[in-house]
Formats: structure tokens, C-alpha cells, sequence
């Protein structure tokens, strides 16, 4: 039927109210993972770490502050920003080091965070896409993928980024070929390639 009303006897909400609290829902959960709660998150998962039986002592400097973990030593670096620390900004798409949606930086230079151990990195500095930048003040490639629709579905955004905020500081060519080139182990299943390209050539010709 395509009456919006209940049907008599029938305890199932008509459509209209089925938007509203799907809708509230979806406004719930967007302000729970907005990026104004990600340090109020990494901060209660610090406190919160459960006891790991094998666990060792590791301290990794992520986005400017250092977190005291103990976990185990066969986590990955994605597992330990995402499950440990609470930093979803850092995708997990291939698990095998193919797509590129899981890179950060260590130390200034862009890693495959789903192919090094955590404690590979203890002491180290480790950037997420979380410490690039924020709403209110983007990085330049962040404002210029915006600005060239440089994404699609966003889930390879953040890997995309990094991987580009890193070849500012690489040996790179002039031409979009150079670009392509280093960006080649950055998959976007969407095909916005010569959107990214556009984007990372234009923070290039204003540094």
C-alpha cells in the first residue's frame, strides 16, 4: 500500500516517523566520531586498554602526544591507531600493504601502517590524518583535494593525502607523469585520479 499510516492493529511506524529516527540515529553517530572527539576518544582508550596476556611496554608519539600502551607485539601499526588508540581516520582496506588507504607518516615519511608492527615505532613520531589538519584549518592538500573533488566514495581520502603531503618533501618531477608515478601505490577504486593529480599539482605550484 502506499499509505504513509498505520495499518489498523499494526504496531510498525509509518514511513515519516522511519526517516525521522533513522535520521536522528545518523546525526548520533556523526557527531560521535566528528573529529572534535578524537582526542576525548584516543584519551579514554589510553585509560581504558584492556589487559593483554604476552602484552609489551611500547610509547608511540602520535600527532604530538605520546601514548603509553601495552599490547600485543604482533599488532600492526593500523590495528593499534584504530582498535587501541581510536583514530578511524586511518582506513583498513587490503590488510596486505596493496591499496594504500592505511598510510601515515613515521618520522616525516609515509608508511604502509598495515605492514609494520607498532612496536616497530616505539618512541617514534607517528602523523595521522587526524594531525594533518582540522576542519577549521585544513592542510593545503587537504583544502586542494577539496577544492578538485579529489575523492569520491572518501574511504581512500585519508591514505591519498598522506601519500601526497609526503611527495612534497620526495624527489618528484615537474609533469603529472612524475605525480602518477608516486601515487601509483594509492588505489581509488572510484577513479579520481586526474582530480588527485589536479589537487597535488596545485599545492606543488604554490609552495
Amino acid at each position: 500500500m502506499a499509505n504513509d499510516d498505520h495499518l489498523p492493529g499494526s504496531e510498525q511506524p509509518n514511513r515519516r516517523e522511519f526517516l525521522w529516527t533513522a535520521g536522528t540515529v545518523a546525526a548520533g553517530v556523526f557527531a560521535a566520531y566528528s573529529p572534535a572527539n578524537a582526542a576525548t576518544d584516543a584519551a579514554a582508550a589510553d585509560a581504558a586498554m584492556p589487559a593483554v596476556e604476552g602484552a609489551v611496554p611500547v610509547t608511540l608519539r602520535i600527532n604530538g602526544k605520546d601514548h603509553s600502551l601495552r599490547i600485543d607485539p604482533r599488532t600492526t601499526l593500523l590495528d593499534c591507531l584504530r582498535e587501541t588508540v581510536a583514530l578511524t581516520g586511518t582506513k583498513k582496506g587490503c590488510d596486505h600493504g596493496q591499496c594504500g588507504a592505511c598510510t601515515v607518516h613515521v618520522n616525516g615519511r609515509r608508511v604502509l601502517s598495515c605492514l609494520n608492527f607498532a612496536v616497530m615505532h616505539d618512541g617514534e613520531e607517528v602523523t595521522t590524518i587526524e594531525g594533518l589538519g582540522t576542519p577549521e584549518a585544513m592542510h593545503p592538500m587537504q583544502e586542494a583535494f577539496f577544492t578538485h573533488d579529489a575523492y569520491q566514495c572518501g574511504y581512500c581520502t585519508s591514505g591519498q593525502i598522506m601519500s601526497a603531503v609526503a611527495l612534497l618533501k620526495e624527489p618528484c618531477g615537474a609533469e603529472d607523469a612524475s605525480v602518477k608515478e608516486l601515487m601509483s601505490g594509492n588505489i581509488c577504486r572510484c577513479g579520481a585520479y586526474a582530480n588527485i593529480v589536479a589537487a597535488i599539482q596545485q599545492v606543488r605550484k604554490r609552495a
